[in-house]
């Protein structure tokens, strides 16, 4: 059982994220990967996962970031860092999550994988232990691979899920505020006493909050229970299941060469861009998801912008694009 102590002051720092963290996404689907849980809801996917992992030629690196990402009561916290923006429609981009879980600090690295591996660690882990650069470019590599065929494909089923729940959310709140808010977690969160709130948990423990505010995460990846980091001196963060809508594989089910309706409007590549652009990403990433040279992805980025589809945000030397709202109306079909 998880125990988290909210006074009325913790309650009013409560963070709740517009979208879904992709290396929380990465991390849960890992363990789905490994386990049965929600069968019936998940194992189309895990079939599909596992084909695409077979097809890209990965299945030895999955296999190695399933045992840096067990499915057990602990994992390497390092591998979810705290997203870099929680505000309304924001997403931390794969590209900057995968990078901050490189530039970890060794000390941390030694630490948490000494504890994931109690008995030791094989010679390829020692090597991500002491940060080395080449087994962190091989580790940063991985996942975004992994990212790609496990998790990007099912980005919009994955945004409808959190869009949907964040609704019924918001209709809590706007009817009893924020304890209304916290009661529509249960029975996955639920008040036990005065400030006290419990949760299914694999281990019995307590989420101190100690005036620290409590980002709380969706994710259509996480089942049964929410999930929180083991490490209690780190910024308190739980993620809670989001059940996936009705249908949620139809659209990853569809036949190869048989395009979204959209597409006969604005064309199939394009039509793709608006698929994968639930989430923020960059001009190189939205290149290496399609399969498309940097300059063709910034090209139907620039096109799709114009026509008020896509809004494109400028962050260093970095260009972010997600999908506007009439992208969103227009992909679903709600034109008219």
């Amino acid at each position: 059982m998880l125990t988290i102590d909210l006074t009325a002051e913790d309650l009013t720092r409560l963070r709740v994220a517009a979208r879904p963290d992709p290396m929380w996404d990465v991390v849960l689907s890992l363990h789905l990967l490994q386990n049965r849980q929600a069968a019936l809801a998940f194992d189309p996917w895990r079939r599909q996962v596992r084909a695409r992992v077979v097809e890209a030629g990965l299945t030895r690196t999955v296999a190695a970031l399933a045992r840096l990402a067990p499915w057990a009561s602990y994992f390497p916290d390092f591998l979810t860092p705290t997203p870099v923006d929680l505000g309304r429609g924001s997403a931390t981009p794969v590209e900057v999550a995968v990078d901050r879980v490189a530039s970890t600090p060794r000390r941390r690295l030694a630490r948490e994988l000494a504890v994931t591996f109690p008995a030791g660690a094989p010679a390829w882990v020692r090597r991500v232990a002491r940060g080395e650069a080449e087994a962190m470019r091989w580790l940063a590599g991985a996942l975004r691979r992994y990212h790609d065929v496990a998790v990007a494909p099912y980005a919009t089923a994955t945004g409808a899920a959190v869009a949907a729940d964040q609704e019924a959310r918001a209709g809590a709140l706007r009817g009893g505020g924020v304890q209304g808010l916290m009661g529509s977690f249960d029975p996955l969160l639920r008040r036990v006493d005065d400030g006290t709130w419990a949760g299914r948990y694999p281990v019995t423990r307590a989420l101190p909050l100690r005036g620290r505010p409590l980002t709380v995460i969706p994710s259509m990846f996480c089942v049964l229970a929410p999930v929180a980091l083991a490490d209690e001196s780190l910024e308190p963060t739980l993620v809670f299941p989001v059940e996936p809508l009705p249908g949620w594989l139809t659209r990853a089910e569809r036949p190869d060469g048989q395009r979204p309706p959209v597409a006969h409007l604005i064309g199939p590549t394009r039509a793709r861009v608006l698929e994968v652009l639930d989430v923020a990403r960059t001009t190189t990433g939205l290149a290496r998801v399609l399969g498309l040279t940097p300059a063709t992805a910034s090209r139907h980025a620039t096109v799709l912008r114009e026509a008020g589809l896509v809004a494109s945000e400028r962050q260093g030397n970095r260009v972010l694009h997600t999908r506007t709202r009439l992208g969103d109306a227009l992909l679903a079909g709600h034109l008219g």
